[in-house]
């Protein structure tokens, strides 16, 4: 008896260990360096192993949805603030506010969503092109930058979708039809965009996601980042809760690790704006950018109108 009730007390705390550190899942759009320390510091910190999917937003929304019978993610981690808006509005999500969000400004945060970290949309400029210097977004219109000028495609990167909007509003779609008759070309993704400037090919980015660009500078490519006169467009990088996550515990622990001080260190590192205001910064921060006017509700609302007239400037 005294034997087999050992037994049972021995395997009912492994199970209850077992529980206590259950793995979770994380989808995540880039930094992979990123997401990879986090994942470290966490486990290190809690005893929770992280398995990690990183990919661009697109990818991991598509995996969301392929997987949406057999829900495998605990936590997402997306690129573009519109995801979390819409995986809210769909029930899809954990309503959860970490103690560590208490420094995060509240136009980074929902019951939904908290932000990891902000990037900006600007120009990535080569200093080596010997090209003039820009410093507003229709200097790439001009004829010194004739056939010199890339830019992601906004059906593949949901910031550079914001900065179109956003545009749209305060310029007016004309400069898109301008930047086409200059011979711009619509690259891809971010670093499809981004490469033919590293490599000298091309001269500059028009809404280049710039963290990526100084990320590049700190290893010696040459580039520069040039936040423009009439205003830039931020792009927080929403964290969120699955409603179907089997560990929401642990995934509220991941979220909590991921805005400590630590993690939002972590975060910095990368060249990422940080969530919370108390934490150091490699580059400018939000209060010291001149933003442009975008409302994410309309522009998300209008988003197929946006894209089809984006689409007619370049010639699709």
């Amino acid at each position: 008896m005294k034997k087999l009730l050992l037994a049972t007390v021995a395997l009912s705390t492994g199970l209850c260990a077992q529980a206590a550190f259950a793995d979770i899942t994380v989808y995540s759009a880039g930094p992979a360096s990123l997401i990879e320390k986090l994942s470290t510091g966490f486990t290190a910190e809690t005893g929770i192993k992280v398995d990690v999917f990183q990919a661009t937003t697109g990818k991991v929304m598509a995996r969301l949805e392929a997987e949406a019978a057999n829900p495998v993610a605990d936590v997402v981690i997306s690129a573009s603030w519109g995801t979390a808006t819409s995986m809210a509005a769909d029930g899809k999500l954990l309503a959860y506010t970490s103690p560590n969000a208490e420094m995060v400004p509240d136009f980074l945060k929902t019951d939904y969503a908290v932000a990891q970290g902000i990037s900006a949309l600007a120009i990535a400029w080569n200093p080596t092109s010997g090209l003039p210097k820009p410093t507003d977004w229709a200097d790439l219109t001009t004829a010194e930058y004739k056939d010199m000028v890339t830019l992601p495609d906004p059906t593949k990167s949901g910031s550079m979708f914001e900065l179109v909007s956003a545009l749209d509003g305060v310029i007016g779609a004309q400069i898109f039809d301008a930047l086409a008759a200059n011979g711009a070309i619509v690259a891809g993704a971010n670093a499809d965009a981004l490469n033919p400037v590293l490599q000298g090919a091309k001269g500059a980015v028009f809404g280049a996601v710039d963290y990526i660009s100084m990320a590049a500078a700190a290893k010696g490519e040459t580039v520069e980042v040039i936040f423009p006169t009439s205003g830039a467009v931020v792009a927080p990088r929403p964290a969120m809760i699955l409603q179907s996550s089997a560990q929401p515990e642990e995934a509220k622990q991941f979220i909590d690790y991921m805005l400590s001080e630590e993690g939002q260190a972590m975060v910095a590192a990368t060249f990422l704006m940080p969530a919370r205001t108390d934490i150091e910064a490699k580059r400018p921060r939000i209060n010291e950018l001149t933003l442009l006017d975008f409302d994410a509700e309309a522009a998300y609302g209008a988003r197929a109108e946006t894209l089809d007239a984006f689409a007619k400037s370049f010639g699709n």
